[in-house]
Order: C-alpha cells, then structure tokens, then sequence
C-alpha cells in the first residue's frame, strides 16, 4: 500500500519540537522546528512522447550549433585531453593494487572521475557527482537523503558499499551504510573520485562487498590562494563557498576553507511542499609538509553542523494508526586525520594514518552520536624482479550511543566495538608488460562474528599497449551491524490494528559474497576507447525478516505486536554488464557514454512461514545508461549536456524516466567564471525512489535552475 493512501494524523513541527527532551531518554536541546513552507505546485503528468521529441530535438540540433565552433582552436580542460590520456589516469588508493597503477592496467572494474568531469557536470553534492560512473545507482528520496549503490541492493541503509574521503572511513556502525546528508565536503577541492564496481575486501576489509568509493582531495599545494564562490536557484536557493591556501615554510602548504548550502523543499506525492528542507554549514584545513624529501605528513581536519527535515510515519494505537510527524533532524560532526608517508625507493613506501571522527544526530527515529578511532599502517615491496608485496594492518574502535525513543529502542545505550585486521598481496609478474597475477586475503577480527577471511584472485593481461584483458575471483563479507543485533524499530501499525516491530538477533551472522568478475579495455582509435565489465556473484545468508510469536503489548495501551527477527534466511544469485565509451569527436568536443545491466534472482533458504525477503528484485534497476557531451565553445565558453535513463523500480512503485541536466559557464577571464545550470529539465517532477526501511514520506524531484560565479584570487 502507497504510504500516501493512508491518510495519516498530520502533526506540525511546533506540536512535537518541544516534546524530544520527554521522548528521548538522553540530552537534546528540544528545539522547536519551523512550520513547512511553500503552496501547492500544480501536478503534471509524465508524457513519454513529449519527453522524446524534445531528447531528439537535443540529440539533433546541439551537434549542429557545436560543429561551427571545431574550427576555433585548441580545447581546454577535460575537452582538451586525449583519448590515451583519459585511459591513462593514475589511481592512487582504490585499485585492485592500493599502489599507484594507470586505469587501463587495473584488474577490476574501476572508474575515475576527475575534480574537472564534477566541475563541468554542475553537480552540487557528492552522490551526484557518482552518477558519472556505468553501474551506479544514484537516486534521491528527498532533498536530504540518497540511495547509493552499486550492483544491486539499493536503499537509504544500502550497506554493501564501502565509503572513504581521503581514506577515512565514512559508513555509520548502525548499519553499515552511509549518511548521506551527513557527507560533504568543498567540490573544487576534489583531485578525483575513484570507483570500484565489485568486491574490494582483500584491500578495503569487511563491507566492501559490491564497491569501494574514495573521494581523494587536492593536496594544500594545489589549492594555493583563494577562491570564492557564490550562487543560489530555485532549489539550491543559497550556496557559498570561500577557501584560501597558504605556505607555512618552504615546504609545508596549507587551505582553510568555509561552505554554507540551503536547499529548498521538494513536494511530496501530491504536488505540495514535502517539508524536507535542508542546510548545513562546515569549516576545515588542510597542511602538507614535505619534512624531508622522502617524508611528507598531512593533517586535515574538519567540523560541520546543520539541520534537514522529512515526515516520520509512527504508529499510534487508534484508527488510522499511522500519523506523519514533521521532525527537523539535528546534524554535527568533525574529524581529524594524520599521515605519515615515507618513500623507501621508486616501488616501494611506507604509509601510517591515524583518525579520530564523531557525529552526532537527534531526530524521532533515533538520537545518538558515534565516535571511531583508526590507527592504519601499510608498507609495500619489491620481492625479486618479480614480486610486488603490499602488507598492512591496522585496528578501529568505535563506540556508538543510541538513545531510546518513541520508535527506537536498544537493550544498551552505549556500545564498543573493536575490529582488528591484517592483509597481504601480491601482484606476481607472469609475462614482463604482459600479464600480471595478483592474490591476496584480508583478515579480520570483529566483535559479532569473530574471525573473517576474504581472498581473492586477479590476473590481467595486455596482449597490446592499447588492450587489457582481466579476470577476477573474490570473496567478501558484510558483517552485522549493531541495528541487525541489538536494536527494536516500532512501524505504523497495520489497518487491521496490528503493529509490526523489527527486532534484533544475536544470531545475526555475516552476509557472504563469492564473486566473479571479467573485463576488456580498449582503445581502438586515437578518439574511442571502450571498457565492459561482466560479473556473476553469488550471495549466503542475506537479511531477511523472519516473524516470531504475535504478542499482546499493555503498554502504551493493550495492541497486538507482530515481531519480526533479522535472520540469515534468504540468498541471490545476480549477474549483469557494464560498458562505458568515450569519443574525441574533434579537440573541442567530448561524448561519454554508458550502460548497465542487473539481473537479481533473491529466495528464501531455510526459512519459516511469513519469513519475509529484505532486498527485494524490484528495487534495482535493471537498466541504466547515460550519455554526456562537453564542448569548449569559443570566446571561453563551456556546455555541457547530460542525459541519463533509469529503468523502473517495480518494487517501490517507481516508474522509470528520463532526465537532462545542462551546464552553461563563461569565462571572461582566467580567474572569474560565471555558471548557470539547469537539472532533471525534463519534467516538472518526478520520484526516483521511495522510503524502504525507515519509514518517512517520499519527495518528488523537482526541475531546477540556479546560476553563480566562482573567482580565483
């Protein structure tokens, strides 16, 4: 049933503000929240036809007005690239090696996105920027929360994707995933994204199972001096950012930097406004310091705070059950970090990293805060002329709170956790610039399942300069998280006025992965290159919800309780195919394209009656592609023109459709550059996804504008 067919109690954010110092059995500042803004928008039907004759329009008429600006000269930026250069882009942390290795030697399917490819495609947040890349599933319930995910099991606690910034790790202990609208950071600042497609654990450790993402930031010696940028739109109403880099000595650089952002609402099913307003300010530095020539240390560090909004769907125990409370979610964090490298020779190094990170939030599902300790240390080898050693270890604490409240409830407020792990691999030397064979295993210690090993096999092979053949064999755990063992979640109660509750399991053991993967990289042409990804995983003991006994609750008042455990109880096999093309049309003008393939097949395995499946078939696209032109017109002028196509969500009542984006800047000088940028152009609105787990009312996307200047001082 559609969450909007209930007609739920709607309570105001000043009804129930007030009330989180009595709700939460731990301290809040109880502040009141503001009523939702903004009127009604007019509802629009989607009309496929109209939406293709204006994509043909585009396809036809924009090469047209491009090709009189090829005879102007030399290009800039990305456009100015070659082909070889773009397949040749060193990855630095997230390769199927943790060394530095070009892209087309790799043996995994990895993806680069450079701090130009964010610029130029007039993304706003970091999960949009991942839309660049074939294979990922990028959708936004509202204006503050994303699903993000890779290969399949999407949703807003998508938990088998793991996620770094400059090597610190982001996921929550909750449950394994990510925080969206917790996570940001200065877009300009960004060197480069780098993305694997498929397992990463023998590197990366537990939770690495269908990708690893790590957004790597300039050092402080390419962001000298300052920056500055201003703008606003109809749904980025407010963004600014300042950033000014400096030298402390000769050889030690730093940044500071200030970003303050405000987003507007978006509207909910019924075209009115979906109360999820969103803003959030952070402040933060960088220094690098070059101590000797074979020794750098970099600290950064960081602090933001904000607030967003949605509507909770709780139970109450009278007819219709279910009322839509307006909740503000209060937001804080800060981190630090240090590294330590030291260059021991041409191929071989040392690295030592240490972090500290908290976060803090207080909403109605759930209020808490969390703080996590690493300490990282790698070194990497020559062994013989043919054997390239990388080892490590490193251990993590973490300790979490979480406060009972009215939906949530935990058997202990404030829990630790200790991860101890160990990794060695080998990239052995087959056939000198030919073929290559890399093994290796990650080992880990937790404290829910003890021991976990995770190994795997990876040979490439470049028969020419210009092809790569690869082929992989690994396995990956995603281990429990403190929500899947030790945590109660009270849902909206049913018509028939039975109330399901998710409850934790100490049995809860760790999902497993065994995957295959194959791959080819080409460049055929001085102006194509092609890179297909294949792969066929394997997953055991996937969460599925298995009910327990029907219960009769007394309190708040007598109701019929229908308990359902997180157990090991549900398994899939899925296989799919991603392909990605780039085409130097001339030397102003770039295409990129791609497509992806996802084929699920999730059953249940050894489980009781009513045993109900987690990650449903249907809320994964099966398919996806995307299609983007960037031309350097003359007199300093970029356009850059995206269009991408998700496949329906059958699951979750969500269609399939088309977008655009367009990005227009000028340059009048080298220093100044004014930008407008128009997104999801197509439609007035549409919903890309819709609330899984946590049960709050879904937002439709709505088309924007919004225009800005950046100015480098």
């Amino acid at each position: 049933m559609a969450t909007g067919s209930r007609n739920p109690k709607l309570l105001l954010p000043n009804e129930i503000g007030a009330a989180k110092d009595r709700i939460y059995h731990c301290p809040s500042d109880g502040r009141a929240q503001d009523p939702a803004r903004g009127a009604a928008h007019t509802h629009r039907e989607w009309n496929p036809n109209e939406t293709m004759k204006r994509v043909l329009v585009l396809i036809v008429v924009l090469p047209l007005v491009a090709a009189a600006a090829w005879a102007e000269g030399p290009g800039r930026d990305l456009t100015d690239l070659t082909i070889e250069e773009l397949m040749n882009i060193e990855i630095t942390v997230t390769s199927a090696a943790k060394k530095p290795q070009k892209l087309t030697e790799a043996a995994a399917a990895i993806s680069v996105v450079t701090g130009d490819q964010i610029r130029r495609a007039g993304v706003t947040s970091l999960s949009e920027a991942f839309r660049l890349v074939p294979g990922m599933h990028v959708a936004r319930l509202d204006a503050n929360k994303w699903a993000v995910a890779s290969r399949g099991f999407n949703g807003r606690m998508a938990n088998k994707l793991l996620v770094l910034i400059d090597g610190r790790h982001i996921y929550t202990p909750l449950f394994r995933g990510v925080f969206w609208e917790m996570q940001d950071t200065v877009l300009d600042d960004i060197d480069r994204i780098e993305i694997i497609r498929g397992p990463g654990g023998t590197l990366w450790g537990a939770n690495a199972v269908n990708g690893v993402i790590n957004v790597v930031t300039k050092s402080a010696k390419d962001t000298q001096g300052g920056l500055l940028t201003l703008g606003g739109g109809t749904e980025e109403q407010v963004f600014g950012t300042v950033r000014y880099g400096g030298a402390l000595a000769t050889d030690a650089t730093y940044r500071i930097y200030a970003k303050y952002f405000e987003r507007d609402s978006l509207v909910d099913d019924a075209g009115n406004d979906a109360n999820d307003h969103w803003r959030m300010h952070r402040t933060g530095f960088r220094v690098d310091w070059d101590v000797t020539p074979d020794d750098t240390i970099t600290v950064l560090g960081d602090y933001c705070q904000g607030d967003a909004r949605h509507t909770v769907l709780q139970p109450i125990y009278t007819p219709p059950f279910v009322e839509a409370v307006r909740d503000e979610i209060d937001l804080s964090g800060a981190y630090v970090l240090v590294r330590w490298r030291r260059y021991l020779a041409e191929d071989s190094d040392l690295v030592l990293q240490a972090y500290h990170d908290t976060a803090k939030r207080t909403e109605l599902v759930a209020a808490g805060e969390t703080q996590t300790t690493d300490v990282d240390f790698q070194h990497r080898f020559p062994l013989g002329e043919r054997h390239d050693v990388l080892w490590g270890m490193g251990v993590r604490s973490t300790y979490d709170k979480i406060c009972n409240g009215p939906l949530v409830a935990v058997d202990t407020e404030g829990a630790s956790d200790f991860l101890y792990n160990a990794f060695i691999q080998d990239e052995i030397t087959i056939a000198p610039q030919h073929v290559w064979l890399t093994v290796g295993s990650k080992f880990e210690h937790n404290e829910y399942t003890g021991f976990e090993f995770q190994p795997s096999v990876r040979l490439a092979w470049e028969p020419t300069p210009k092809q790569t053949v690869w082929a992989a064999v690994s396995r990956a755990v995603r281990t429990p998280s403190r929500s899947e063992r030790d945590l109660r979640y009270d849902r909206p109660g049913m018509p028939i006025g039975a109330f399901p509750v998710s409850v934790g399991n100490d049995a809860f053991d760790s999902e497993k992965l065994l995957a295959y993967e194959v791959g080819y990289r080409v460049q055929p042409s001085e102006r194509v290159s092609l890179d297909v990804a294949a792969f066929y995983n394997i997953y055991d003991g996937l969460q599925a919800n298995e009910p327990l006994a029907p219960s009769l609750e007394p309190l708040p008042v007598p109701h019929l309780s229908l308990p359902f455990q997180y157990a090991n109880k549900s398994q899939a096999d899925t296989y799919g195919l991603e392909l990605a093309a780039d085409f130097k049309a001339s030397d102003r003008w770039l295409l990129s394209g791609g497509y992806s393939l996802l084929r699920m097949d999730v059953e249940l395995k050894d489980a009781a009656p009513g045993t109900r499946i987690t990650y449903v078939e249907g809320n994964s696209p099966k398919h996806m592609a995307f299609l983007r032109s960037s031309w350097a017109l003359p007199a300093d002028v970029d356009l850059d023109i995206a269009l991408r196509y998700v496949d329906a969500l059958p699951a979750i009542d969500v269609d399939s459709y088309i977008e655009l984006d367009v990005r227009l800047a000028w340059r009048p000088t080298p220093d100044l550059e004014l930008f407008v940028v128009g997104q999801n152009l197509l439609e007035a609105y549409h919903t890309e996804f819709r609330p899984i787990t946590i049960q709050t009312l879904p937002s439709q996307v709505e088309r924007s504008i919004h225009a800005g200047i950046t100015w480098r001082f």
